[in-house]
């Protein structure tokens, strides 16, 4: 309802910023947010004070410490800590106050490394994670059982949402920590101005993935929330409750790479290092359940990348090196 009191956590980073956008042009008129510098989501006591002072009727649990490979193999303690932290405090002091709604963001890194694909929610547990991202992987899993576990003793209606690769404006383009869009799209960018002749890419380009622009993905978390609770009901289970949000479709890591090159107009060659590794060979959600409960992406990947650039050359200046 516009009319209810609404709190995005983490509405500073890319996705909480898509949410509480989307949440404005839905005529939301009550919206709550808290600089990082008030509020410290990993202290329990903060969270509670935050939350208990307000009548709060929904939350959007945006808010995480996030990275690439690099940083997660780097930081696995922070990770998991953190991640933990921040979702433990904020759905407890939910409950304490008692906050009717929320809704949880995790990830697809969430599903085993080998799972069928496409992964489809009933793959949870089934089998080792990829090493890499395991700790972050076991927070989100830990927040999707927080909500289910406060909804069963409780009676709330906490949800779950799980998105796959998301990119857009406000994206990670540091050099050194960034995923593989603003990564390729910097990449790209910089070898255009210098005028390099050819770009070298990691992997053999056959490997794919998934990708969804954040304002796709924001308008799909307001309408799980909006969704009735009856209906919502009827394609999950109290202890496999969450919702794979993704786009249905993904492409080789070469397509991609060439229609960033496409976006950019960087004309040079593409070469394809197949001495490096390619990860998984496929990483695709099955969104079936996303589908049935009424939602389809609606940006293209061509569409969102040129709106990713064009926000990447107006804030080039003041992004991360």
């Amino acid at each position: 309802m516009p009319d209810q009191n609404v709190f995005i956590a983490g509405h500073q980073g890319m996705v909480g910023s898509a949410i509480l956008s989307c949440l404005k042009k839905r005529e939301y008129t009550n919206l709550i947010v808290a600089e990082r510098s008030q509020l410290d989501l990993t202290n329990q006591s903060q969270v509670q004070a935050f939350i208990g002072d307000l009548k709060i009727d929904q939350i959007y649990l945006a808010a995480a410490k996030v990275g690439g490979i690099l940083a997660n193999n780097s930081y696995p303690a922070e990770f998991i800590y953190n991640n933990i932290m921040i979702e433990a405090n904020i759905i407890a002091a939910a409950q304490a106050s008692n906050v009717p709604k929320l809704l949880f963001l995790g990830s697809s890194c969430i599903y085993p490394k080998f799972a069928k694909q496409p992964m489809a929610e009933e793959a949870l547990l089934g089998g080792p994670l990829e090493s890499t991202n395991e700790p972050y992987a076991i927070a989100k899993i830990a927040g999707i059982k927080l909500c289910e576990s406060y909804n069963r003793q409780y009676g709330l209606d906490y949800r779950s949402v799980m998105p796959t690769n998301l990119y857009g404006p406000g994206d990670n383009f540091g050099l050194e920590n960034s995923h593989v869009i603003p990564a390729l799209l910097r990449r790209f960018d910089a070898a255009k101005l210098s005028g390099e002749k050819e770009i070298v890419i990691w992997g053999s380009g056959k490997q794919m993935r998934e990708f969804l622009h954040v304002n796709d993905m924001a308008d799909a978390c307001v309408h799980v929330m909006e969704l009735d609770r009856d209906i919502l009901a009827q394609y999950t289970q109290p202890m496999l409750s969450h919702i794979n949000i993704g786009s249905g479709t993904d492409c080789t890591i070469r397509e991609l790479a060439e229609t960033i090159a496409r976006v950019v107009g960087f004309q040079g060659k593409l070469v394809f290092d197949s001495s490096k590794p390619d990860g998984a060979p496929r990483k695709l959600l099955d969104i079936k359940r996303l589908q049935a409960i009424g939602w389809r992406a609606n940006i293209t990947l061509e569409d969102g990348l040129r709106t990713t650039y064009q926000w990447f050359l107006e804030n080039r200046q003041s992004l991360r090196t």
